[in-house]
């Protein structure tokens, strides 16, 4: 992957280019943003750059153009994820395949793949390739010994080894502390490239030990634009990059009618349907437990997910209840459900306890509670808040 395949980010891809040409190239980085900004296929680039264009140092200051062609067969091994000075760690889990143990190169076949079909991809896509989707994974103490003893072979083509460990914010303590001095002090022309949306759950001393780089959301006119090259009509290309909110995986989930939110919002709109009809009704209330049997069937990823969802909803109705509709983006497509009608019930006297109601039930799941017990708390919980009155002025 070349960095003019990637969307947007010109100042990002600069920076890297330019600090690799002039031999600046931090030994532990950490690149940060949101879903679908383009993470991963800027790290893939990047090592590609640095591997292929940069070799022991010759071909510095060349355009990318020229370099393509003096090492062809380097990048044609980038093409298909091989190149042996390249490695990759990631979330896994036990499953049908492995039994016991779980590592990335259990993966590596089916990793591949998928970053060749999905290289926007988030990790409950990645979960749903590998039918891990009712696991939660992790980059284990397992992972991190293969780390290190990959990292400390000598380079396969004597230039750069790339180490590039995907959502790093799954290894566990463990394997973070495993890591520490190898981070710290790698081999020679040994390049750490860690990827995270959330900075907050990488420990402190890894996360000092790194040069950071943060992505900002992909801008609505470079989705647009990819949309319409894939075939989409500039109008429907146009409202998809809007409700992307600067997420190209979910820009391509909506044009594909693929998108996890469908199903979601679906949970969403008959929770709030049978919450509004459950004060002093006893039918309702069985059907808000009945939704939380529902919800509570499918695996932790997912019920993870939707939680976040209906966390973006809810902040995405005060917004509307308070007139700032033109940074609303969220449409709920359900029949005879509007956001704008639902939004009076979401104001500054219920917003922060949904909103951690909301954020409990995620940790709850995350600690493997409960999931029948969780949603049917969790939604009587709701179900009051909602009917909470709006707080009066003086």
């Amino acid at each position: 992957m070349l960095f003019k395949d990637i969307l947007g980010l010109s100042h990002i891809k600069n920076h890297l280019s330019s600090s690799a040409d002039a031999g600046r190239i931090p030994h532990a980085q950490l690149f940060v943003g949101p879903e679908g900004c383009g993470l991963l296929p800027m790290a893939l680039a990047y090592a590609q750059y640095i591997i292929c264009q940069n070799r022991n140092g010759e071909n510095e200051g060349e355009n990318e153009g020229e370099n393509e062609g003096e090492n062809e067969t380097c990048n044609f091994k980038f093409n298909s994820f091989s190149h042996p000075d390249v490695h990759f760690a990631f979330p896994v889990a036990n499953s049908d395949k492995v039994k016991t143990k779980a590592v990335s190169n259990h993966y590596m076949k089916e990793w591949r793949q998928f970053i060749l079909e999905q290289p926007y991809c988030n990790l409950f896509d990645w979960y749903r390739y590998i039918e891990i989707e009712k696991k939660q994974a992790q980059i284990g103490v397992d992972e991190a010994q293969d780390i290190v003893k990959k990292l400390y072979l000598k380079s396969y083509e004597g230039g750069y080894k790339v180490m590039l460990i995907w959502m790093a914010e799954k290894m566990n303590t463990a394997a973070s502390n495993k890591l520490l001095k190898l981070i710290e002090e790698p081999p020679d022309k040994t390049i750490f490239l860690l990827l995270c949306q959330d900075e907050e759950q990488i420990i402190q001393t890894i996360k000092s030990r790194c040069q950071v780089v943060h992505f900002p959301p992909l801008a609505e006119n470079v989705i647009a634009h990819a949309l319409i090259e894939k075939g989409a009509a500039k109008p429907e290309a146009m409202r998809i990059a809007h409700e992307a909110n600067g997420n190209f995986n979910k820009a391509l989930d909506l044009l594909n009618n693929d998108s996890e939110d469908l199903i979601f919002e679906n949970w969403f709109v008959q929770w709030v349907r049978s919450a509004f009809k459950a004060k002093g009704n006893k039918a309702a209330i069985h059907e808000l437990l009945l939704w939380g049997e529902e919800v509570a069937k499918t695996g932790r990823e997912t019920q993870k997910n939707f939680l976040h969802y209906c966390i973006t909803v809810m902040r995405q109705a005060l917004m509307i209840n308070y007139g700032a509709e033109e940074l609303a983006y969220l449409k709920i497509h359900a029949e005879g459900f509007q956001l704008k009608k639902f939004a009076p019930f979401v104001h500054e006297n219920n917003i922060l306890d949904i909103t951690k109601e909301l954020e409990d039930a995620i940790y709850h799941i995350e600690r493997n509670g409960n999931s029948k017990i969780i949603f049917t708390d969790l939604s009587i919980k709701l179900t009051r808040l909602l009917h909470r009155k709006k707080a009066e002025l003086n």
